[in-house]
């Protein structure tokens, strides 16, 4: 038995309904739930696990495979089901990513055949994510876009909210901590992956694996002028582990104390934390994608 979690403003979409239709006329036992409000999909999630169901697809945005996800990490490993998703957001980062069909009707059908393969858990103090978190400037632009935009123009609706911000760039100072060492730092942007892109198809974190157990981590600081953006361009392309504008980690954990509130997206849900700390829990799920998708190392 399988169930869909499905967010709610998608419930309507006559694709969806023909996807759902076809899988059960195919054969499939396909339960569908379908959320109100914030917190339904971390609700249903825990409780198909309860359920004993054995693999719940997450039908929506990153957000809502977000919430999936922590309701999913709220049950004893052991009982966790395979996750499947149905990309049915604006940006669909983690999707794309890790090589899903975007086009509903094979998305689904995907999301009730791929085989599971286990991959890590980050975990952002009290709040588990499985793409990437973000502060600074890419969590700006995540929480300024407005959803009419993003759901007008896609992911594309980030990189023009991205463009006008780039001449106002905020800089938020405090002390990054991880298990090698420490440093003081102004970052405009904290990138911490678990899988590779975000904020509608920017790549931060292009190493990063969904097995390894280990996080990937993006800082970019000491940005203030067009002339320095065209430096850390060059430093991006080549990914130095400390550069005059770019750093590249990979870590087990990674703590960050600010002086003042930076704002924060897990999976692009808005947040905002002065102080917070990324640990991982390694094969904590069973993700339904391909044995040849290109984040996984060592798949199953």
């Amino acid at each position: 038995m399988a169930r869909l979690i499905l967010n709610g403003k998608s419930a309507q979409l006559p694709e969806v309904r023909e996807a759902v239709f076809a899988r059960r006329a195919a054969g499939d036992a396909l339960e569908v739930r379908v959320t109100w409000e914030a917190g339904d999909a971390e609700r249903m999630a825990e409780q198909a696990a309860r359920d004993g169901v054995d693999r719940v697809i997450a039908g929506g945005g990153d957000g809502t495979v977000n919430e999936v996800v922590n309701g999913l990490m709220r049950v004893p490993r052991e009982r966790r089901p395979v996750l499947g998703i149905l990309p049915l957001g604006s940006a669909n980062d983690f999707a794309t990513s890790v090589g899903l069909p975007l086009a509903c009707a094979p998305a689904l059908e995907a999301a009730l055949s791929l085989p599971g393969q286990r991959v890590d858990v980050p975990r952002l103090d009290d709040w588990h994510f499985l793409n990437m978190a973000t502060a600074g400037f890419g969590a700006e632009i995540t929480s300024s876009t407005p959803k009419g935009l993003k759901r007008l123009l896609g992911g594309g609706a980030y990189s023009l909210i991205g463009a006008v911000k780039a001449w106002h760039i905020n800089h938020y100072a405090g002390r990054i901590r991880w298990q090698e060492g420490e440093r003081r730092a102004e970052i405009c942007l904290l990138a911490i992956g678990n899988g590779r892109q975000s904020g509608g198809g920017h790549v931060l974190t292009p190493q990063a694996m969904l097995d390894d157990g280990r996080l990937d981590v993006l800082i970019l600081h000491d940005i203030g002028s067009v002339t320095q953006l065209r430096a850390m361009r060059h430093e991006l392309e080549t990914r130095p582990a400390r550069g005059t504008h770019v750093d590249t980690l990979r870590v087990d954990w990674l703590a960050f104390e600010a002086d003042e509130s930076v704002p924060l997206t897990l999976d692009g849900e808005p947040a905002r934390r002065k102080e917070f700390m990324v640990t991982i829990d390694p094969a904590a799920l069973s993700l339904a994608v391909s044995l040849t998708c290109p984040l996984l190392s060592h798949p199953a």
